[in-house]
């Protein structure tokens, strides 16, 4: 076969470009800090790259949605403490208005304040948070307690799952219907009707019935806020999970797309040896001309 100096010369440029197109590639990795800046340069690592990228979109999603969750619990359990707080204070009255040595005027304080802590309970029940009623389950645009010719209406029962984890969804509110329901009103209404009646007269004072009524919807408050911190405890194992799945698939997907520096500026410092020893055989396989001797 005749080597022609034409195919000495092209196979020299031939390499130099190849040469350049390495260390392009290394300076491209050392700006961008990524192996990869085009699928086509490795299809099996851009591949994996999508479904890291995928993983990890999901994973933060979902803590997004336990932060959604988490204020739902939160303002719930406020709001079931406050409720929890009026219902101690209304049994407190309670006792004294049983106290044989209380007067009218005693009496109609106790009512006013019993009234009082009525509407404190019905504004608890209403609590909004984010312009949506948390205590109506999933019909969170309309009040929850509402009153039409003394009567309550029904309040929304339908639980408001939110998917926390692949597959996983938690309650995010608690059932008002079991708590702020029409025998919690009615054993206040019957306690401060009570309140109107002589005081001297002792079987006008149902003390123990009443005392009985009330403990037993101070116990659904506080059953229901049982359940709610036993959720609100779930949520943290979960939110505990999702920080380490979004810790491993922020380093898988380092480990696929990143380059080492290291390495990387290695590569580039022997290729750019490489690229200099080139140009300087190079040199010497193009062809002298006449001009070279006459210098």
């Amino acid at each position: 076969m005749r080597i022609t100096q034409t195919m000495l010369s092209n196979n020299m440029l031939n390499n130099l470009m190849n040469s350049q197109v390495k260390m392009d590639k290394y300076l491209e990795q050392l700006y961008t800090g990524k192996k990869i800046s085009r699928p086509s340069d490795d299809p099996v690592i851009a591949m994996k790259g999508i479904n890291y990228r995928a993983q990890l979109a999901q994973v933060e999603q979902f803590k997004r949605n336990t932060g959604e969750v988490n204020n739902w619990m939160d303002n719930s359990d406020a709001a079931l403490d406050n409720a929890t707080k009026a219902m101690h204070r209304l049994r407190d009255l309670a006792v004294k208005a049983g106290n044989a040595a209380y007067g009218d005027e005693e009496l109609q304080s106790i009512k006013a304040e019993a009234e009082q802590i009525k509407l404190d309970l019905i504004d608890i029940a209403n609590t909004k948070v984010n312009d949506k009623y948390i205590f109506n389950g999933t019909n969170t645009s309309e009040k929850p307690v509402v009153f039409e010719d003394g009567e309550l209406n029904e309040i929304n029962h339908t639980p408001v799952m939110i998917e926390v984890s692949n597959g996983t969804k938690i309650q995010a509110n608690v059932d008002a219907s079991e708590i702020f329901d029409q025998d919690l009103f009615d054993t206040i209404d019957h306690f401060i009707g009570l309140l109107d009646r002589d005081g001297t007269e002792g079987e006008s004072f149902d003390i123990g019935n009443t005392l009985d009524s009330i403990d037993t919807q101070t116990a659904d408050i506080i059953n229901a806020r049982a359940d709610l911190g036993a959720r609100m405890n779930r949520l943290e194992l979960i939110e505990s999970r999702l920080a380490d799945q979004e810790i491993i698939a922020t380093r898988t997907m380092s480990n696929n797309e990143d380059i080492d520096f290291e390495v990387a500026i290695t590569n580039l410092i022997t290729q750019e040896s490489l690229h200099r020893a080139a140009l300087s055989a190079g040199s010497r396989v193009i062809q002298p001309t006449l001009i070279d001797f006459l210098r």
